[in-house]
Formats: structure tokens, sequence, C-alpha cells
């Protein structure tokens, strides 16, 4: 068995993918785990895919999680959690947000958005699905979801021992940095429910 966590967070430009990875990555060293992390922007701009990667043990070679090599995937969108499904271990946990980013060849009426997403990755993987942002909506800033999913990603993988909090309130701006302590907190509480 390795002593290196792989950790894939996938999701839309614009949805925070980037900064979640780096409070985690920050809460990581802070905790003295050697850690690794890439990122793919690819058309972020343009309501494209946004990947990361952390890596992070004893000792992390490379920052890049093979395909079947994570042991956790986030997704921040219900069809970026299709699309990354394959770097996901078989034994390994999705978390994914309840929400949809309608992609441009929905929108101009080309192809429908897929049903039963949830269904047909709950059928393959071991899934952690809720509305993330629903509960970031309801505590007052929808942009929050990201820190919704962090909180439950911290749960799933029993990272309680290390001061992510800390790392939030750090990294985020002032102006929203007590939503966002909130956000994780509600993120941590529903992953708990659905462990």
């Amino acid at each position: 068995m390795s002593d290196v966590t792989s950790i894939v967070l996938i999701g839309v430009g614009g949805q925070g993918t980037i900064l979640v990875s780096k409070i985690l990555t920050h809460a990581l060293m802070s905790h003295g785990y050697d850690v690794k992390m890439s990122e793919v922007h690819g058309m972020a701009q343009r309501g494209g895919s946004v990947s990361t990667q952390v890596r992070f043990g004893k000792k992390v070679h490379s920052p890049l999680v093979g395909k079947g090599e994570a042991d956790i995937l986030v997704a921040f969108e219900k069809m970026e959690a299709a699309r990354g499904l394959g770097c996901l271990k078989q034994d390994g946990i999705l978390i994914v947000n309840d929400f949809e980013i309608v992609p441009l060849p929905v929108a101009a009426g080309r192809v429908p958005y897929p049903d039963g997403i949830l269904d047909a990755l709950s059928d393959k993987v071991r899934t952690i699905a809720f509305d993330a942002a629903g509960t970031a909506e309801a505590l007052g800033q929808t942009r929050a979801m990201n820190v919704v999913l962090l909180g439950a990603l911290v749960e799933a993988l029993s990272l309680e021992a290390l001061n992510v909090r800390d790392s939030v309130a750090e990294l985020v701006p002032e102006a929203s940095r007590e939503v966002n302590l909130l956000a994780f907190d509600a993120g941590r509480d529903m992953a708990r429910a659905r462990l």
C-alpha cells in the first residue's frame, strides 16, 4: 500500500477549483506532509474544464495522478464527474456537487444535458453527492460552494488532524472569510452524514 494519497479536483472555470487545491496544499504542508500539486486550466476562461491534482505523503515524487490512481475525485459539477471518473481507483471515493453548468452545445440546443448522471456514477463507485451550491447559497454566498466541497473532502479522507480552517481563513478574501468558514463546516457535516 502506498503512503501517498492522490486527489483529483475537477470543475468548470470560475468554480474555485484551483483555490481549493491551494488551501488544501497549504494545510497539508503546514502539517508537515510532502505535497505536489498540478493544475490544468484548459479553456477555463470560456467555461471549459479545470482540473487540479494534489498528492501528499511522506515523500511524493510526482504531482501527476495517472488513470485509475486517485484515492478521491472531487467534482464541482455533475458532467465533470463523469468526465473525470477514469482517474479514480476502483475503491476510491467520488464527491460530486449535484449542480449543472450547461455547456455551449447544450445551451445551443444541439444536444441534451445527460439525465441520470448521479445514478450512473453511484452504480460504478462509492459516491457522496449533495447540493454544495444550494448549501453555499443558504449561507449567503453561492461562490463558497467550492469550500463546501473542500469540507466534504477533508471529512471523507479523515483529515481532521489538519487545521484546514486556518488555511481557509488565511487564503480566502477577508470579506468572505466568515461565510467560507461556515461553508467548510457545512461540507464536513454533509459528508459525515453520508459516509
